[in-house]
């Protein structure tokens, strides 16, 4: 099972730079790292683990988390820290992820007790209404949608690398408060891994972290289910075969993540 607190994003203007309590890698070990998270836990801090579905590999084990584990791994410039990464996270290190709008942030356990603090920019409007229009588009995806499934035309749009959610390196921008100045540290590497475990039960997460809306993916529809005409016995799906495709109540869109 895969645990994350899921809560508002710090209410501060960086939420790494403000900390309270910091380990250097030279001085500190293992377990002064634990003691300090026991005396949080005591005080009351969830300090829940992330933990790997997989235990070699792309730690994620659905489509949605395999895929944003791979479009990481497509980026050079994180390769020499990805291993390590993924060591960190199978070793059950990132605590209290939460996903936001544009915002990741979670603690890494290490030589030192690390925040790491990630931020996304949103998808910009020009590639959302391309993406809208390429699934409203194409008949072959509305009938996977209407019939409640995510077929592999859906999933291949969303999950495309140049056209869909995922955000590419240069609208990735990590701050962690250990001694590594490399563009991407092994604690913010193990929090990206981390990502593509939550997205396996909560996919419609990687909408909120886009900051967009997947009701409008159900609005383009329109057209192209007026298209199928009687012929299809199309009808829209109802609220609650929505909320088990996407994970989200449509009914309540304000309180849907």
């Amino acid at each position: 099972m895969i645990h994350v607190r899921v809560g508002a994003v710090r209410n501060t203007k960086s939420a790494v730079s403000d900390v309270s309590w910091y380990y250097n890698d030279r001085s500190s070990d293992f377990a002064d790292v634990e003691r300090e998270i026991k005396k949080r836990r005591k005080k009351g801090e969830a300090f829940v683990a992330v933990e790997a579905a997989t235990a070699r590999g792309a730690p994620a084990a659905s489509f949605w988390g395999v895929a944003w584990c791979k479009n990481i791994e497509a980026y050079r410039d994180y390769e020499s820290r990805l291993p390590r990464g993924r060591s960190y996270l199978r070793k059950g290190s990132v605590y209290d992820l939460e996903i936001c709008e544009g915002y990741i942030f979670a603690y890494v356990a290490g030589s030192g007790l690390y925040e790491v603090e990630i931020t996304i920019d949103p998808l910009s409007a020009a590639k959302w209404k391309t993406l809208k229009k390429k699934l409203g588009g194409e008949v072959g995806n509305m009938v996977d949608l209407l019939s409640g499934k995510l077929g592999p035309g859906v999933m291949e749009a969303v999950t495309d690398l140049k056209g869909g959610l995922f955000p590419d390196p240069k609208q990735i921008h990590v701050n962690c408060n250990c001694p590594d100045f490399a563009t991407l540290c092994k604690h913010a590497a193990s929090v990206l891994y981390g990502v593509g475990c939550i997205f396996d039960e909560h996919p419609e997460k990687l909408f909120t972290l886009r900051a967009v809306d997947p009701d409008e993916l159900i609005e383009a529809a329109g057209g192209a289910i007026a298209k199928l005409g009687d012929s299809q016995k199309a009808s829209p799906l109802a609220a609650d075969e929505l909320s088990e495709l996407f994970g989200i109540d449509l009914a309540e869109p304000e309180a849907a993540f």
